[in-house]
């Protein structure tokens, strides 16, 4: 494991506590759907849409020498499942009685909570897995870079910058949450990282987004997946994307990749005057599928 950054480099805020605003399961939220489904106004939300980063073919990803990133959100995947066991029985007692129409309702109901059940699963595995190259090289890494991972996990994003930084850092900050995602402790992202050979660029800090141990200016590049919708309500989520252009450094580069309330991250950046500020539209190659929020911090007295 890397050390810790130097103090004149990236020092910590010594008084380190993290109570404040947190969720009352400790995390950033439930890491469900419950505030409403997709989110982000809508798959015809509207607002801006750019295309999609482009980056290095990542079928090309061995993902027989990856390291265990868990499932994300186990307690819906958990539910769906039981939602769609649930139907196959009542199709079956349907089935017994003879009543067909309800029967052919079971049916559908059971094959449609699979079919999203079964996505949710394949994303976690191998989805996420390709699409972490696409988001790394989206954020434009140098090999001298000092990188934030906020909302690290397992250590997905990680591990695959500290790839491309061999003469910096990739430092992940997470509170740990083992609802939003399976086996969500501090010892998996370093357990991941020895797997794929990256444990000297890798080091982790118990945080939370609303309130980062670091300085102003500490990072070159942040980056985050599937973690600020997690976040309940609004005025936390935008304290996430402040923080994180805070810890920035003037022309850094920020990327995150989420569900849904993407729209609530580009409002926040553009308030902030910062420069390319781009949404992508909808990816599927995860489920559920996301969008790109990236944008760069602008230098002292320069206009966006």
């Amino acid at each position: 494991m890397a050390a810790t950054p130097a103090p004149d480099q990236h020092p910590v805020d010594p008084d380190g506590g993290f109570e404040d605003e947190r969720s009352e399961d400790g995390g950033f939220g439930d890491g469900g759907f419950e505030d409403g489904g997709f989110g982000d106004g809508g798959f015809g939300d509207g607002g801006f849409e750019d295309e999609e980063p482009l980056g290095r073919d990542p079928s090309r990803v061995d993902l027989g020498s990856s390291g265990e990133y868990g499932i994300d959100a186990p307690g819906v995947v958990q539910k769906l499942a039981h939602i769609a066991l649930g139907a196959f029985a009542v199709m079956f007692v349907a089935a017994l009685v003879n009543v067909p129409f309800l029967m052919g309702i079971a049916l559908a109901v059971g094959i449609v909570f699979t079919i999203v059940a079964l996505a949710m699963v394949s994303s976690s595995r191998v989805g996420k897995l390709r699409e972490r190259v696409r988001i790394v090289d989206a954020a434009g890494l140098s090999s001298d870079d000092y990188v934030l991972d906020l909302g690290c996990g397992r250590g997905l994003l990680l591990v695959e910058a500290a790839r491309s930084v061999p003469g910096g850092l990739a430092v992940g900050v997470d509170v740990w949450s083992a609802v939003d995602q399976s086996g969500n402790v501090p010892s998996a992202p370093l357990d991941n990282a020895v797997i794929e050979r990256v444990e000297d660029w890798v080091d982790v800090v118990t945080g939370d987004g609303r309130r980062l141990p670091y300085v102003d200016g500490a990072f070159d590049v942040v980056v985050s997946s599937m973690v600020v919708h997690n976040v309940p309500d609004s005025v936390g989520r935008a304290r996430v994307i402040r923080e994180a252009a805070r810890v920035l450094r003037p022309g850094g580069r920020l990327v995150v990749v989420d569900m849904q309330r993407t729209h609530e991250y580009v409002a926040v950046l553009r308030a902030l005057r910062w420069s390319e500020v781009s949404r992508s539209r909808r990816v599927w190659r995860m489920f559920p599928p996301v969008r790109y929020v990236s944008g760069t911090k602008p230098n002292p007295g320069t206009t966006p």
